[in-house]
C-alpha cells in the first residue's frame, strides 16, 4: 500500500467515531465511544485508532457529527 492512500491522524478531525455498544435486556444499547477513524483519501479504507478494545458488545463506526 502507497503512502498517498493513507490520511495521517495528526490534525484532521475524524470522519468517523468507533463506539463499543453493549446491548441490555429490555432497553436500548448502552453507547461508548472508544476511537476514531479517518478515511483513506483513496476512500477504500480507513485508519482505527482505538483507545481500548471491548471484550464483549459489538464495535460500530458511525459518520462524525460536528453537533457535540
Amino acid at each position: 500500500m502507497s503512502e498517498e492512500n493513507n490520511t495521517s491522524t495528526s490534525g484532521k478531525a475524524p470522519s468517523h467515531i468507533a463506539y463499543q455498544v453493549r446491548e441490555r435486556e429490555g432497553k436500548k444499547g448502552f453507547w461508548t465511544r472508544i476511537g476514531s477513524a479517518w478515511a483513506h483519501n483513496d476512500g477504500k479504507g480507513f485508519n482505527l485508532q482505538l483507545e481500548c478494545v471491548p471484550l464483549d458488545g459489538r464495535i460500530t463506526l458511525r459518520t462524525a457529527n460536528e453537533e457535540k
